[in-house]
């Protein structure tokens, strides 16, 4: 059996990279995509979902070094699941609103858009929850 999941959005933060106790690299970073829809009312909805990604070996060194927060980013991976729940991961914020995260394995990450491009100002001074706007056009195939 098989999965893969294409993701292609703007990075809701800077690259966080470690190293295990063996050595080697790992980098998180989240990406936010976004799905926007005309109800039959006319009324726009726009919905964001979250992925929390992480690159491995020399892959986690190349995004740690050339992402960053705005970027915009196609990942190529695969989703794991929470193990307690087989879901996404499930915590309670700070403000007690329960809140879930989708895990991602990247086995490829493409940088799209320029080096040193100006992120789009949603995103610029935007926290990690708020709303990035349609990227539906920008999908490359």
């Amino acid at each position: 059996m098989y999965h893969k999941i294409v993701l292609v959005g703007y990075l809701g933060r800077d690259p966080e990279m470690r190293y295990t106790p063996s050595g080697q690299p790992v980098t998180h970073f989240s990406v936010a995509t976004n799905r926007r829809w005309t109800d039959q009312e006319g009324q726009q909805h726009d919905e964001t979902t979250w992925w929390r990604v992480t690159a491995w070996g020399r892959q986690a060194e190349v995004c740690n070094q050339y992402l960053q927060k705005g970027r915009l980013v196609l990942v190529e991976g695969r989703i794991r699941p929470d193990p307690a729940t087989g879901g996404p991961r499930l915590w309670t914020g700070n403000d007690g609103v329960v809140r879930a995260s989708f895990e991602v394995t990247a086995q490829a990450v493409k940088f799209l858009g320029r080096a040193g491009e100006a992120p789009p100002a949603e995103v610029a001074g935007a926290p990690e929850e708020a709303v990035i706007e349609g990227e539906e056009e920008a999908i490359p195939f």
